[in-house]
């Protein structure tokens, strides 16, 4: 069982690799490629060519745990939504950094960002902006805002910082909240279940460095966001939110 289950409804591990140039979609490089993912996770068996020109691979998401892959025009995508482990998700990660430099021609030179994702999904049919201000603090320097003889209410709360890791500021952390809740809701009081997205980005700038291979520096980000997780985003941000949503 993966330690992050009980911590929200939903959790996921996901990996982006963003490339200046445009990503091939010729019929047999991609159906090659998708072939070789499928190798090693037989699941993947759900493939769809999009309107939108985005190639998709695919298990079947009426399951709890599912697995994507997809080729996008300059975003190559792999998802694992609520893996039983981490390393069941580093190992789809793995295998589509290992394939992609010689199957979709991917250099280290084409690469702009290396990102990976540690997300949360708590559902919760109530005012979204309203119970992340009560569950995280919106600061003293904001708190004034919300004193006054005015019936005050908040309409939109969504934190964000993005906080560089060395000194030449490529390898950067950034954790946001994604709130669902609009003005209409608000005013009549009629909340839909919806969910509250957490995220937590480790990204690696490429430009002229790092030296290393993508597969490396994957594990080099899952290990810094891993630590983060533990020591910062799992006690002070996601445990705190997911008891409070919890007494509504």
């Amino acid at each position: 069982m993966n330690r992050y289950n009980s911590d929200a409804d939903d959790y996921y591990v996901n990996l982006n690799l963003n490339t200046e140039m445009e990503l091939p979609d010729g019929r047999d490089t991609v159906l090659h490629f998708f072939e070789q993912i499928r190798k090693g996770f037989p699941e993947l068996r759900n493939f769809q060519a999009q309107e939108n020109g985005d190639l998709v691979l695919e298990s079947d998401k009426d399951q709890d745990f599912y697995r994507t892959v997809a080729i996008e025009a300059r975003r190559l995508v792999s998802d694992c939504s609520n893996p039983e482990s981490l390393a069941d998700a580093y190992k789809q990660h793995e295998l589509v950094l290992e394939l992609a430099p010689h199957l979709l021609s991917i250099s280290l030179l084409d690469c702009e960002a290396l990102d990976v994702t540690f997300g949360f999904d708590f559902t919760y049919d109530g005012n979204h902006d309203e119970v992340v201000a009560e569950a995280l603090g919106v600061g003293s320097a904001f708190e004034g805002l919300l004193e006054g003889p005015r019936p005050q209410k908040i309409v939109n709360f969504e934190p964000s910082l993005t906080i560089a890791l060395d000194e030449s500021c490529q390898l950067q952390a950034r954790l946001s909240i994604e709130t669902r809740t609009n003005a209409y809701q608000v005013r009549t009081g009629e909340f839909p279940d919806d969910q509250i997205s957490l995220y937590l980005k480790i990204r690696q700038y490429w430009g002229s460095g790092p030296d290393t291979s993508f597969v490396e520096s994957f594990r080099r980000q899952r290990e810094v966001g891993e630590e983060l997780l533990q020591k910062s985003v799992i006690p002070r941000v996601v445990r705190p939110l997911a008891q409070l949503i919890a007494t509504r």
